[in-house]
């Protein structure tokens, strides 16, 4: 009898590379709420681990130069789910008043005539985002007709 791997298996956190450790921090803790778990300060070494509620979500590594190249592989972008679409709203206008970059206008669904929709960003290094709720985004044409808005900004 074959033992079957990774019963409970879910995504623990996320590791980015990111320019500037202190923009990036004030970037991601003023658009997700999350909290300093644990912070490596050396010089060489500059490092965060994000989250909430003793959950680690996102962990910065300062350790890279540029912007995100979205024409290479690795990355698509990085997606979190919230309960309702009020959230997604109220997380735009933070992202409005931090002057972050959107894909779309709004928040628009996430395929043709769908409830669940978000909206789509990106970090202060060109790294895509995208904050999300299950439903209540109004059911209307999708920015990327016949493929997922997600798949293609």
């Amino acid at each position: 009898m074959t033992m079957a791997k990774a019963k409970s298996l879910q995504t623990g956190h996320v590791g980015v590379n990111v320019t500037d450790l202190e923009r990036s921090l004030a970037f991601y803790r003023a658009v997700f709420d999350f909290e300093v778990m644990a912070e490596g300060k050396e010089e060489d070494r500059r490092w965060a681990f994000l989250g909430r509620d003793d959950r680690m979500f996102v962990a910065l590594w300062q350790q890279s130069a540029g912007s995100f190249a979205t024409d290479r592989p690795g990355l698509h972008h990085l997606s979190f789910q919230v309960g309702t679409v009020e959230e997604v709203k109220a997380t735009e206008e933070v992202l409005r008043g931090l002057g972050a970059e959107f894909a779309y206008d709004g928040v628009v669904p996430h395929g043709e005539n769908g409830t669940s929709g978000g909206i789509f960003f990106t970090d202060p290094d060109g790294i895509r985002l995208e904050i999300y709720a299950p439903a209540g985004a109004d059911p209307a044409d999708a920015p990327t007709p016949g493929a997922p808005t997600c798949g293609f900004f």
